[in-house]
């Protein structure tokens, strides 16, 4: 499985959750697969998926689901203590692992090598860190939603993309539409 894969297995799943989405491609995908207004597609700002959903989880009391890579993790590798010393017992972070950058061609990352980003997460200090195969994405992902403590996913996968449109959205339109499914 690749991450268009994982996201196609999990986007009934998240239709009705409030989700961050990680920049290029991941966003991308899931636009195609199921627009949600509830979804806040990331089109700039590399790295920072996991640390708008915490800032989310912690401003309400609603599910929060980030959904990062493991080259943006890498590239913020500050949001992984900031989660441990703040928890938000509603927030998901779902990080898709396929060792590469996906979005820029496919180079390899860290976490394609040696850096375990499960263990890097563990050493910083969070609680409840799960790494599983692409295919147990969604039963862990709905585990993690059935209970009430923070969460991180840690997915591998294969690298690969499919062929995906860009979002024509307005970025305005993107943040209205969400920012009124988080008040409502």
């Amino acid at each position: 499985m690749i991450r268009s894969d994982i996201l196609k297995d999990i986007a009934p799943v998240i239709s009705d959750q409030l989700v961050i989405c990680n920049i290029g491609l991941p966003s991308q995908e899931l636009h195609m697969i199921d627009d949600q207004p509830s979804t806040f597609y990331m089109l700039g700002t590399m790295g920072l998926s996991s640390s708008i959903g915490l800032g989310l989880a912690l401003a309400q009391d609603k599910k929060v689901i980030a959904i990062d890579g493991d080259g943006s993790v890498l590239t913020n590798f500050g949001t992984l203590p900031t989660i441990a010393n703040n928890v938000a017992d509603n927030f998901i972070l779902l990080i898709v692992d396929n060792g590469s950058y996906g979005s820029t061609g496919d180079q390899p990352t860290y976490a394609g090598k040696k850096t375990s980003l499960t263990k890097v997460a563990i050493a910083c200090g969070c609680e409840n860190v799960v790494e599983c195969s692409a295919e147990d994405t969604k039963a862990e992902l709905e585990k993690a939603l059935a209970g009430n403590q923070m969460t991180i996913i840690v997915s591998k996968c294969e690298s690969g993309n499919i062929p995906v449109p860009v979002i024509t959205l307005d970025p305005v339109v993107i943040r209205h539409r969400f920012m009124e499914t988080v008040a409502s």
